[in-house]
């Protein structure tokens, strides 16, 4: 399965000037298979950026080339078939269930009159089944949670069987479970080929199964590369504006994870002050300090 994609030079602006700029200069270069995290605080352009590579939006400046192939000169029904796009939220304004919602991710692959094959049935359970979701097939769309629609959304994009796919904040509106369940999936996905760019609020996530990631701050990349080397306590304050510290964990996890620092209350001043060694440790009602 081919894949591999080069960012070059992306700048974007809503009023299509370069004093309102967005982003600015984003480059960066992905080979099949790689999966890359986009991280960055709120407002800061990922979503935008997404958008820009999905040529759902006009970049002012710059090219994304796909296996060699500049998009822009690309008909939308094949960037359709090449680039699988998740938004944040979308809404229907009409109840389909789930089922007709997911092989809607075959249109650019059917005919203008014509309807879905065994083939194209076929596809949309796949995905379903793959994401967990076959059980909703018949349930209108306008009786799902939010974290079910965000699901139902990424089996859409995967019934279009695309080379890259791109997802903007996947996991926001899903519980822990389903966070793991999702990253997954994108593991295996990108174990079997595809490219997948996914904008996130959590640096965990660039750990558990990111091989490149980029932040996004300031209309530019002000960080790109290895995980491991990126997302170290100094680039993440920085980004975030909090103090952070980055951990190994082992005890048979052995990855990094990163712990936000809340401001210390009295309370737990006065029992650091008890425990030197740092921890803030809480008395449970009836019971023994505890750590």
């Amino acid at each position: 399965m081919a894949g591999s994609i080069k960012i070059k030079n992306l700048s974007f602006s809503y009023t299509n000037t370069r004093q309102d700029l967005i982003f600015s200069q984003v480059s960066f270069d992905l080979s099949a298979g790689e999966v890359f995290c986009l991280l960055g605080p709120n407002g800061s352009g990922k979503s935008t950026l997404l958008k820009c590579i999905a040529r759902l939006l006009t970049p002012l400046t710059g090219s994304v080339l796909l296996d060699g192939e500049n998009l822009s000169q690309a008909r939308p029904s094949k960037i359709a078939r090449l680039l699988g796009f998740v938004p944040q939220s979308l809404v229907s304004a009409f109840p389909f269930t789930v089922a007709d919602i997911v092989i809607m991710g075959r249109a650019s692959r059917i005919g203008m009159v014509s309807s879905p094959s065994k083939i194209d049935r076929d596809h949309a359970w796949a995905s379903m089944e793959r994401i967990g979701i076959a059980h909703l097939a018949k349930r209108p769309c306008n009786r799902l949670s939010g974290g079910e629609w965000q699901m139902v959304l990424i089996a859409r994009a995967l019934t279009q069987s695309p080379r890259v796919l791109l997802l903007d904040e996947p996991t926001s509106h899903l519980d822990l479970g389903n966070q793991i369940k999702i990253l997954q999936v994108v593991d295996s996905l990108s174990r079997e080929g595809m490219t997948i760019l996914m904008a996130s609020h959590f640096p965990d996530h660039a750990f558990l199964n990111a091989h490149k990631v980029g932040i996004l701050k300031d209309q530019s990349l002000i960080a790109l590369g290895d995980p491991d080397q990126v997302l170290t306590q100094e680039i993440l304050a920085a980004t975030y504006g909090i103090a952070i510290r980055v951990l190994r964990v082992l005890d048979g996890v052995d990855r990094k994870i990163c712990v936000p620092l809340l401001k210390k209350t009295n309370n737990c001043h006065k029992a650091q002050e008890e425990n030197p060694s740092g921890a803030c440790r809480i008395k449970m009602k009836g019971d023994k300090w505890n750590s």
